[in-house]
């Protein structure tokens, strides 16, 4: 991980451009700073202090298409932070890439001193030496289909091995490890691998230790609507299937970190989880089919 220089740098004139494509990911990472305005992200002021500063980069470093620039146009990498840790388990690994569709992607730290990698972010050789100065990488997990672009790249580059849903085989047809049909498996000591076709038809979650709950593209937390919810206007195969995943699913799921792809992160305590989940499964139970309309999300 890159420390970050303490002191704050000059007045740099932030800007977003417009290649940004309302992914939220700077508003999850600077949400006092950055916010929605007609579709995209909008720096609503200039950040005042070193503390504003890194969250800006800390966005600017994550975001697919680099809109979020300072007035020179280039970012310093000294202020680079990632991976980001979200608690003593879990990294953020920044660097978003729009091959996979701009969405997050995770380091989770195991007992044994290894790591698995959920999703992955832009593909860098600097990237994943960087990640694994912290420890090997054992697996690279796969969610779906729309997150395996550099699967296969950063699992050679680990020797780890690759996990993809049969589902979505296609999206990573060298996957080392291939779930099937609906069973959940224990994939490593205390993470477990729930398939649940919906999002796509390979759509999977990973859930460690009880604790956390890498839901891909299946679920997230919603700021506007403080509450889980299903991305139904972005249901690339099913939101009938995902009802039923989620009726077959979601009481066996235990959790207290919901760690989407796409939309914000959340932690509750487990019973809270488990509620809203009773509630999602219920709430996506009367949702019907409709055309994809990526401006309906419900960030």
């Amino acid at each position: 991980m890159n420390d970050a220089p303490a002191a704050q740098p000059p007045a740099s004139g932030w800007y977003v451009d417009d290649r940004c494509t309302n992914c939220d990911v700077a508003r999850q990472l600077a949400p006092d700073l950055i916010h929605e305005v007609d579709g995209r992200s909008e720096l609503l002021r200039q950040p005042r202090d070193a503390a504003e500063e890194r969250r800006v980069h800390a966005a600017a470093f994550a975001c697919h298409t680099r809109s979020i620039r300072p007035a020179s146009g280039r970012l310093d990498e000294r202020w680079d932070p990632y991976p980001l840790p979200i608690d003593d388990t879990v990294l953020f690994c920044g660097h978003n890439s729009t091959r996979n569709a701009g969405a997050n992607s995770y380091l989770l730290r195991r007992p044994s001193g290894t790591l698995m990698m959920v999703d992955t972010p832009r593909w860098s050789e600097a990237l994943a030496a960087r990640y694994e100065r912290i420890g090997p990488v054992t697996d690279v997990l796969l969610t779906h289909r729309d997150h395996a672009a550099h699967g296969r790249r950063y699992a050679d580059r680990f020797k780890a091995r690759l996990w993809i849903h049969e589902g979505d085989l296609d999206a990573a047809p060298g996957a080392d490890r291939v779930l099937r049909a609906t069973e959940s498996v224990e994939i490593g000591d205390g993470v477990l691998a729930h398939p649940l076709p919906g999002h796509t038809r390979g759509s999977v979650l990973y859930v460690a230790d009880e604790r956390y709950c890498f839901s891909g593209d299946s679920f997230y937390w919603s700021r506007s609507a403080g509450d889980i919810e299903v991305a139904e206007s972005v249901t690339w195969y099913s939101i009938e299937e995902l009802a039923a995943s989620l009726a077959r699913t979601a009481e066996r799921l235990r959790f207290e970190w919901l760690l989407p792809g796409h939309g914000d992160r959340k932690h509750l305590p487990a019973d809270e989880m488990a509620a809203r989940m009773r509630s999602l499964t219920a709430r996506t139970a009367t949702l019907r089919p409709r055309p994809v309309d990526f401006t309906a999300i419900r960030w």
